[in-house]
């Protein structure tokens, strides 16, 4: 199967975004029915594990036009971990050192966390191509 062409940079990082909007209210549409007969916190769990799962996948083959694989899939928890350590960085640092209000901040914080959300999950996803070594050259024998 050919290999589907590579997206600029700038456009996988709309895309990521479009993707982080989906996973937003596919988490929310997910979570909302699951409450009624989950308790609450097994509800965001479940929620949280069908959007993530939703997420990778939409990465996949939307933002980044790569294929999945299950060391992919077990590697993309670690893009949540640098989203949410990100995104208390800049909640705190908003919030104590630019005094921000803490209604808005989150928001900020979330901004502010993409791009390094963005780079872990493209590495992790599209890992850097290996670059092939030129043929040996025999001088016309083999």
């Amino acid at each position: 199967m050919r290999a589907l062409p590579a997206l600029a940079p700038w456009g996988q990082l709309v895309r990521f975004a479009a993707v982080g909007g989906v996973n937003t209210l596919t988490f929310y549409a997910c979570y909302l029915p699951l409450r009624r007969t989950l308790p609450y916190f097994a509800a965001y769990t479940g929620a949280f594990a069908l959007s993530m799962l939703g997420s990778f996948l939409l990465n996949t083959y939307f933002t980044y036009r790569t294929r999945p694989t299950w060391k992919k899939f077990l590697l993309f928890p670690l893009t949540q971990v640098t989203n949410y350590l990100a995104q208390n960085v800049g909640l705190v640092a908003l919030v104590s050192w630019c005094g921000l209000n803490t209604a808005v901040a989150p928001l900020a914080a979330a901004l502010l966390a993409l791009p390094f959300t963005f780079l872990v999950s493209r590495r992790i996803l599209r890992p850097p191509a290996r670059t092939a070594q030129p043929p040996l050259r025999s001088g016309g024998r083999v």
